[in-house]
């Protein structure tokens, strides 16, 4: 089994509940859902279906040399 990472990114819907997710390494891969959570599964089946259609047509996955985590930090300051 080969694996591949990939840079995901998640934002809070600006007008509606929920949130959307996306790769800006894969092109119009993205998805959605109600809660940050949903959203991570959701763009994980999205990404998944994405590379299965691009590795069946022989069509290059691409690939970033360096993965990124993005995470929010709250600090208290007294």
């Amino acid at each position: 089994m080969k694996y591949y990472s990939f840079q995901i990114v998640i934002k809070k819907e600006p007008e509606d509940e929920g949130y959307y997710a996306y790769s800006p390494t894969l092109p119009g891969c993205f998805s959605n859902g109600k809660t940050m959570e949903e959203a991570k599964r959701n763009i994980r089946e999205a990404v998944e279906l994405h590379l299965a259609s691009l590795l069946e047509r022989a069509a290059p996955v691409p690939q970033d040399e360096r993965v990124v985590h993005v995470e929010e930090l709250t600090v208290g300051v007294p």
